[in-house]
């Protein structure tokens, strides 16, 4: 009776009794010494799950708060502008000397585009192949080489990129105009049209026509087994000239099947804004263009009617604002922890509901084998 005594009150109280101060009172978190924990492989697992869980959940909230989140409003646009840019790239594959090129807006002025344009000469085969598709070379990253300057972009998503701080990024840098492909002894069969025009902001008329049809001028008659108005649109937007930007019509490719045919484009400009941060707010950085809808349309016409290649375009007095916003990176780390909190107490749950019923199914096992051995037991007496 002394030995059992004696081990009683020897027994490690330090594990079970409170320690320190009257703080550790309050403690929300119990302690156990390491001899008095064990360690289980399905807890083991159970940790493992919520780590791998706890990583995907971070890098997925990490994603999100890089994005950022965007907002599109609509807008009266309450600017008054009189002047609307606009940038041309286009082949047509005509001699340069057979074209007219010229725009004419609701105001009725007359803009002879082709006097502020530049135009070179150019050899069909060395912008689409035998297929119809625009070939020029491409880099490692799938961008147009032409030889220096600016390349066009084969993306589906505005400026090539996915996120606004990207297109703003890209919007801020200087803009060139890419150079023609040299002909290296080729003929030249085509004409390559570009360069950008300051219009008035109202509804217009931009036309490629043949020379000798369309205007009264004398001596400067076509003929017209020379009419081929096949063309390529590089680039075609509003605004300021943002090469980066992919509008609806850039590397479009049409064919005309015959001398008279008529090509029609109809578009709806749209005044865009994109911003990083509310426009006004500190930090904020913005760059306004253009965007716009395309309804496009193309037939063959009679010999009376004038073939080629018409843009009407018209202003919507609307403006689109795309905002992106990102959360502080307190307020990341707040989001952060509260996964991470949300994974731990859900394995707890888990882990704790696993140990549960496994202990249940051990319970059962070891009842309906007690009683196996009983009934054999008596048979035997």
């Amino acid at each position: 009776m002394m030995n059992g005594y004696d081990e009683k009150r020897h027994l490690d109280d330090d594990a079970f009794g409170a320690k320190g101060n009257i703080v550790s009172a309050f403690d929300a978190f119990p302690k156990s010494k390491p001899q008095y924990i064990t360690h289980t492989s399905s807890g083991g697992k159970w940790t493992v799950a919520m780590v791998l869980i706890s990583c995907v959940l971070f890098w997925t909230e990490l994603a999100r708060w890089w994005r950022g989140s965007e907002e599109h409003t609509f807008a009266v646009e309450k600017g008054v502008a009189h002047i609307l840019p606009i940038n041309l790239d286009v082949v047509i594959r005509m001699r340069c000397a057979d074209l007219h090129v010229n725009v004419q807006d609701a105001a009725g002025d007359r803009i002879l585009a082709a006097e502020k344009l530049t135009r070179d000469p150019t050899a069909w085969a060395h912008w689409v192949d035998g297929k119809g598709v625009h070939r020029l070379g491409r880099d490692e990253h799938g961008m147009v080489v032409t030889g220096e300057g600016y390349a066009p972009v084969e993306h589906d998503e505005g400026f090539g990129e996915e996120h606004i701080h990207d297109i703003v990024a890209l919007g801020r840098k200087r803009a060139k105009w890419s150079r023609t492909p040299r002909l290296w002894g080729a003929e030249a069969d085509s004409c390559r049209v570009y360069g950008s025009l300051e219009l008035n902001k109202v509804q217009g008329d931009f036309h490629i026509t043949a020379r000798g049809h369309g205007y009264m001028e004398f001596g400067e008659h076509l003929d017209h087994t020379a009419f081929n108005f096949s063309h390529i649109i590089s680039e075609l937007s509003f605004g300021p000239f943002l090469p980066s930007l992919v509008n609806p019509l850039d590397r479009t490719v049409n064919t005309a099947p015959g001398h008279f045919h008529k090509f029609q484009y109809f578009l709806s400009v749209v005044p865009t804004t994109y911003s990083v941060g509310h426009p006004g707010a500190l930090g904020s950085a913005s760059i306004v263009t253009n965007q716009y809808a395309v309804t496009e349309q193309s037939q063959a016409v009679p010999e009376n009617m004038i073939p080629g290649i018409f843009v009407k375009y018209d202003i919507e007095p609307i403006l689109l604002n795309i905002v992106e916003t990102r959360d502080s990176f307190f307020v990341f780390l707040i989001k952060v922890i509260n996964v991470v909190s949300g994974v731990l107490v859900a394995g707890h749950w888990g882990y704790r509901l696993s140990d549960w019923v496994t202990e249940v199914l051990g319970r059962r096992r070891r009842v309906r084998s007690e009683g196996m051995l009983g009934r054999k037991g008596h048979a035997e007496e």
